[in-house]
């Protein structure tokens, strides 16, 4: 489910960056182009270097894909990322290569370089929201690692609101390991109401409710009731960065 989640929020992150960004985008470079090349070459240019940061992105997401991180790909994963971010840094593909990379430090078993990765993007991130991806992964993190009142100081700002739910899901996490139960049932029940508000699926979060053994108040909404029928438990996602 992690993973199902981790390409959702890419796909979203690109939908969002190409809609606040691409009018914009062209315009500038209609602007650089006029009076050095013929727009139809910059064009050009600009579309293939598109083609060719979103072919290493996908290469980069068929090496990923899957739970279990094979060893060996490892090398061959991180030199991918440094290619994108090197040769296409001022795109978006790179932003979710360096989200990438966090997670592949934590296959290496290289927590801190995966909390500095994720910090420097969720300070620096070009678009708003994969600097949110990024600070919820940083607090997943610092659940998984035991430091749950750093995650709740890393989600006090930065997390733009189409990831309310999922911030509100986090935040309950810390609560609970927190063993701050009642702020962790208000934080989970939070989360499956923005979720069912904005029709987004949200897996497992019933489930923690529910372990908690305390009384809560019906929740309205068909994408809650989705929610709540899934029993996957996702507890050790944290460390998915």
């Amino acid at each position: 489910m992690a993973e199902l989640r981790t390409e959702e929020e890419q796909v979203e992150a690109l939908k969002r960056w190409w809609k606040e960004n691409g009018l914009s985008l062209v315009a500038g470079v209609a602007l650089a182009a006029a009076g050095v090349l013929g727009w139809n070459t910059w064009q050009g240019y600009q579309e293939n270097q598109a083609t060719a940061a979103s072919m290493r992105y996908q290469q980069l997401v068929n090496l990923t894909a899957g739970n279990d991180l094979d060893e060996a790909q490892l090398p061959e994963a991180r030199a991918l990322v440094d290619e994108i971010v090197d040769e296409h840094g001022k795109t978006l593909y790179a932003d979710l290569a360096r989200l990438m990379d966090a997670r592949l430090a934590v296959a290496q078993g290289d927590l801190a370089g995966a909390r500095e990765r994720l910090q420097s993007l969720a300070d620096a991130g070009s678009d708003n929201y994969v600097a949110g991806l990024a600070r919820l992964r940083l607090a997943r993190l610092l659940v998984a690692e035991g430091d749950a009142d750093q995650a709740l100081n890393v989600l006090q700002s930065g997390v733009p609101e189409a990831l309310a739910a999922q911030r509100a899901e986090v935040r309950g996490d810390a609560y609970h390991a927190l063993e701050r139960r009642e702020e962790a049932a208000t934080a989970w029940r939070e989360a499956l109401r923005l979720a069912a508000t904005n029709e987004q699926p949200l897996y497992g979060v019933q489930l923690k409710l529910d372990n908690l053994g305390l009384e809560s108040p019906d929740l309205e909404g068909s994408a809650l009731e989705t929610s709540s029928r899934d029993t996957t438990s996702h507890d050790n996602r944290g460390l998915d960065a």
